[in-house]
C-alpha cells in the first residue's frame, strides 16, 4: 500500500491510498484543480482515481467530491446519513456513482478492504477508516472529539495511522474563537488535542505501532513545532525515542506530504 496526505487541516482535507492498480481519495474537501495538481506532484495521474471515500459531510471534507466524480465518472463512497447531508454541497452526481457503505461493515474496492468505523463528530454519521492490502493496515482518524476504547480497538494493530492533532488546549482557550466554537472543539464531539494525541500515540507505540502521521492541525490554535514537541515528550516518559523507536511526521495543511509505502 502506498499513503499520501495531500492536504490535512480545516482549510482543506484530501488523501491518496493506493495499493496494486487500486488508487482511491480518502475526502475531497478543496478544488478539483489542487487536488489535481497535487496528485501530478506526487507522480499520481488524476485520471486513475476509481472513487472517493467520504468520512463526513463537512465543507472542508466534500468540496471537490462533487465535480471530481462527474468529470471522471467514478463512484463517491459514503453511509446513508452522510450522503443525505452532502447532496447540498456537491451538486449532481451519478446515479451509478452514489455508492452508500454501512458502518462497521467492511467492503472491497478494487485491491483494498475498507472498513468504515465510527467515530465521535458533530457530524450526521461520522466515520474513521482502515484499509487492508497485502497484509499491511492503514487508518485514518482525524475529525474524532474523544477516543474511546472501540476506537483504540478499529486503530490498533496499523502499520501507520494518521492520528488527529488538531490543538494546543491553552492556545484554543486564549486565542481568538468565540467561546462557543471553543467549546465545540474542545467538547466530546469536537477534535483531539495534542496531549490527547500524544497519549494515544504512545497507548499504541507500546503495543507495536511505530509510524505515526499527526493531522488536522489548526491553522489558529497550533502549529507543526508544537505538536510535534507535545508528542516527543509525551513519548519520552515511555522511554519511546522519535527516529529510533517511532517514526512520527507532521500531515501539513498547505502542501503535499511524501507519497509513503506502507
Amino acid at each position: 500500500m502506498h499513503f499520501c496526505s495531500l492536504y490535512s487541516g480545516s482549510s482543506g482535507n484530501a488523501l491518496f491510498v493506493s495499493a496494486g492498480g487500486t488508487k482511491i481519495l480518502v475526502d475531497s474537501g478543496l478544488s478539483c484543480k489542487k487536488i489535481f495538481s497535487a496528485l501530478e506532484s506526487i507522480g499520481q495521474n488524476p485520471a486513475e482515481i476509481s472513487a472517493i471515500f467520504i468520512s463526513h459531510e463537512h465543507i472542508d471534507h466534500v468540496r471537490g467530491a462533487g465535480i471530481i466524480s462527474r468529470k471522471l465518472n467514478i463512484p463517491v463512497f459514503a453511509n446513508e446519513n452522510t450522503w443525505a447531508k452532502m447532496v447540498p454541497l456537491v451538486g449532481s452526481v451519478a446515479p451509478e456513482n452514489i455508492q452508500i457503505f454501512k458502518t462497521g461493515e467492511p467492503l472491497q474496492h478494487g485491491g483494498i478492504k475498507i472498513h468504515p468505523f465510527s467515530i465521535p463528530h458533530d457530524a450526521a454519521e461520522p466515520v474513521g477508516f482502515n484499509f487492508f492490502a497485502n497484509g499491511k493496515k492503514l487508518t485514518i482518524a482525524t475529525d474524532i472529539g474523544h477516543v474511546n476504547d472501540e476506537i483504540l480497538a478499529h486503530v490498533d494493530g496499523s502499520d501507520l495511522i494518521l492520528l488527529e492533532s488538531n490543538h494546543d488546549l491553552e492556545m484554543l482557550r486564549i486565542g481568538p474563537y468565540p467561546y462557543y466554537l471553543k467549546r465545540r472543539i474542545e467538547g466530546k464531539h469536537g477534535h483531539l488535542s495534542n496531549d490527547t494525541a500524544s497519549e494515544i500515540v504512545a497507548f499504541l507505540a507500546e503495543r507495536g505501532t511505530c509510524r505515526f502521521i499527526l493531522g488536522h492541525l489548526s491553522k489558529e490554535n497550533n502549529f507543526p513545532e508544537l505538536a510535534y514537541l507535545t508528542m516527543q515528550n509525551k513519548l519520552q516518559t515511555k522511554n519511546l525515542i522519535i527516529g529510533e523507536d517511532v517514526l512520527v511526521e507532521i500531515a501539513c495543511r498547505d502542501s503535499v506530504g511524501r507519497l509513503l509505502k506502507v
